[in-house]
């Protein structure tokens, strides 16, 4: 259900089967709850707040979860934009505890276009899970990762993007799988091509 008093305010609400499942998870009878509350002061202005409030286990070993994202757009000039977020979420250690433990993510992603055809962009991030909430690890710290990235994108065509990207990874404990052994580190170089269908109709 979405509601939009003015073209400055937008309010969703979402019944959902878990966090990001399609199907109900087998053994889970209680459904969860999201909302998006996206407020645009000014067109280069976008500031979204999301919440998820449910479980993720089944009604057995149930863990209540909650969620916030935040993030902000900001379209600086005709060519360069940015966008800033931070993600916190916690979730009961057993049923019915009311110990939680916590996971975060902040990031920064700036963009500039050259052109209509070519853009750039760096990405700045940081995800700290030490008791694998969302990626476990079995390691002492848990995934305690910062990253940055750089990828270039060429779009030949309005329904078409190429994109060249390369990640390099940090992380507190050896994480990163080698042919021999493990690594606190990690970098890779990939290329992708995203088609969008519904503009060739």
């Amino acid at each position: 259900m979405t509601y939009s008093p003015s073209g400055k305010w937008e309010l969703a609400g979402l019944v959902v089967n878990g966090w990001q499942r399609i199907q109900r998870l087998e053994g889970n009878s209680l459904l969860s709850l999201g909302t998006q509350l996206i407020f645009r002061p000014k067109e280069s202005i976008l500031l979204n707040w999301s919440t998820f409030i449910g479980t993720d286990d089944p009604d057995i070993s149930r863990r209540m979860r909650y969620f916030n994202n935040f993030y902000g757009q900001f379209q600086v000039t005709e060519k360069f934009a940015f966008t800033t977020g931070f993600d916190i979420g916690v979730q009961q250690r057993t049923k019915n505890s009311s110990v939680y433990d916590f996971w975060l993510s902040p990031v920064y992603i700036g963009q500039y276009m050259i052109d209509k055809r070519w853009k750039t962009a760096i990405r700045a991030e940081y995800y700290q899970d030490e008791t694998g909430i969302i990626i476990p690890t079995s390691t002492t710290h848990g995934f305690r990762t910062i990253g940055i990235s750089l990828n270039l994108d060429y779009a030949p065509a309005r329904n078409i993007v190429c994109r060249l990207e390369g990640r390099w990874l940090k992380s507190k404990d050896k994480i990163f799988e080698t042919r021999t052994s493990t690594t606190d580190r990690n970098f890779i170089i990939g290329s992708s091509i995203a088609i969008r269908f519904s503009e060739m109709l």
